[in-house]
């Protein structure tokens, strides 16, 4: 396994469900990615998955001899339904039919996944689901009764998805990418922190045109706010993620704003700031930005002499946030090439935050490793290398506690 793909779910034990549908196609590649990241997976398919996919492929994939039929007499006291919930972290049936799905709602329990559902302990092996199905079975008021009922039970409904469908039509109702699946089942495991907390967060470079081809930037990636928005989403934040121009995924259950200048990232950030408990300021915003743009491309004349650029000073979304009447926990970021913490401490006074993490910029733009210096009044604690997004979990945890300590 190589540093860049730690095992997230190492020692968690998911039981699989596949019920009927075309996209049962997708839960080979789940299972490969949720091995991949260090779970181990037991398939339970029903009946009409069978039609779709072989029980073959699936064990061939997990490792684990497939369970289609309660009545299965390998278990030696004929109970799979009881024994399979017993042995699992988190149940997650993907595909849920439609049928499914009003099945779970209606507590009916005729064939070995409906009875696992039914029969795991409810307080250590939550459930999850997947929908699968067309965009009018979706849409349809029974199965958003069935949906209304799942959640009430305590189900974690995950997705669906729009786009095409097999059926060619298009809409609600695709199962999640095994990809986005996987991120979810990540954040089942991770603990509810920040739950009931909205966290405001920038990330990535901001730039600042010159003429309409060019500008001045930075070699920010972005992955590291990115990361610790994932987190603070894990943790039962609402996020809101202002991006300056980064070719990232959005995080999963993140509101994501794009800006490309720093006075955009100013304009969108001052006015949601109030409304917010948390602000980690992680984006590489220009100092300064020339103080008027070309319409036009400026060109060579032939002179041999660069053109002269007036420049001016970018407003301080950070400090502009901490200095509010009643601003939310700030968080600042400082990005050095040398002398780390003396400037990270020097940081932290001028902008008036009470937390402000430092790292090595030029060692850490675009990769997915880093170190981070948290540096506070009481004095410098440092969160060793690691993955970003390990990291960006620790700094939420940290955050958490700070924030649980002002109550």
């Amino acid at each position: 396994m190589s540093e860049t793909t730690p095992l997230q779910l190492a020692g968690k034990h998911v039981l699989l469900g596949l019920s009927g549908g075309i996209a049962c196609y997708k839960s080979a590649e789940l299972i490969r990615l949720l091995s991949k990241a260090g779970a181990t997976v037991q398939v339970v398919m029903t009946a009409a998955a069978e039609q779709f996919i072989t029980a073959v492929t699936l064990q061939a994939l997990s490792g684990r001899a497939v369970v289609t039929s309660q009545w299965d007499a390998r278990e030696p006291n004929n109970m799979a339904h009881i024994n399979l919930g017993r042995e699992a972290d988190l149940m997650l049936i993907a595909p849920a039919s439609a049928d499914f799905l009003a099945k779970l709602a209606q507590g009916r329990a005729d064939e070995l996944l409906s009875l696992t559902a039914l029969a795991r302990p409810l307080e250590r092996c939550p459930l999850a689901v997947a929908p699968a199905m067309n965009r009018e079975m979706w849409a349809h008021p029974a199965t958003q009764r069935n949906i209304a009922q799942l959640k009430a039970d305590g189900t974690l409904i995950l997705g669906p998805d729009a786009g095409d469908q097999a059926c060619g039509e298009v809409g609600d109702g695709r199962m999640l990418e095994a990809a986005d699946l996987l991120e979810e089942v990540l954040a089942i495991f991770q603990p509810k922190l920040l739950a009931g907390r909205k966290l405001l967060i920038t990330a990535g470079p901001t730039f600042e045109p010159i003429d309409p081809v060019r500008g001045i930037t930075n070699l920010s990636s972005g992955k590291m706010g990115f990361a610790i928005a994932r987190a603070a989403r894990e943790a039962g934040a609402e996020v809101t993620l202002v991006a300056g121009p980064v070719h990232l995924a959005t995080p999963r259950g993140v509101t994501r704003i794009d800006v490309q200048s720093a006075q955009q990232m100013f304009d969108a950030v001052l006015p949601l700031a109030p409304a917010q408990d948390l602000f980690v300021a992680t984006a590489a915003v220009a100092d300064w930005r020339p103080a008027q743009s070309s319409a036009q491309k400026i060109k060579k004349d032939g002179s041999g002499s660069a053109p002269s650029i007036a420049m001016c000073e970018n407003p301080d979304i950070l400090a502009s946030v901490a200095a509010l009447p009643a601003p939310p926990f700030c968080v600042g970021f400082a990005a050095e090439s040398e002398n780390l913490a003396a400037h990270a401490r020097a940081k932290r006074l001028r902008k008036k935050v009470p937390l402000l993490v430092g790292n090595v910029g030029p060692a850490t733009f675009g990769q997915d490793h880093n170190a981070l210096l948290l540096v506070d009044a009481e004095g410098e604690r440092e969160i060793p290398h690691n993955d970003k997004q390990s990291l960006a979990r620790e700094l939420i945890a940290d955050i958490a506690r700070r924030l649980n300590a002002k109550q």
